[in-house]
């Protein structure tokens, strides 16, 4: 139950932080944010899936953080 609850509050931790940022994932935001996790180099990124699952996990990460534990 804890992990559906953290799966939903990180979802919506994502869809926050796609509206600050306008949801422009070409900008510079995002691309920085590819750098940091990813590296420079396009090539060498994880597939999708694994980018999706990535981003997930940190909307989850966001969501523990913003609630306190």
């Amino acid at each position: 139950m804890r992990w559906l609850i953290d799966t939903l509050g990180g979802l919506w931790e994502l869809l926050r932080l796609g509206w600050i940022t306008r949801f422009r994932f070409g900008g510079s935001y995002w691309r920085w944010r590819l750098e940091t996790a990813f590296g420079a180099d396009p090539a060498r990124r994880p597939p999708r899936r694994q980018l999706i699952h990535a981003a997930l996990e940190y909307g989850r990460w966001v969501h523990r953080m913003r609630r306190g534990g």
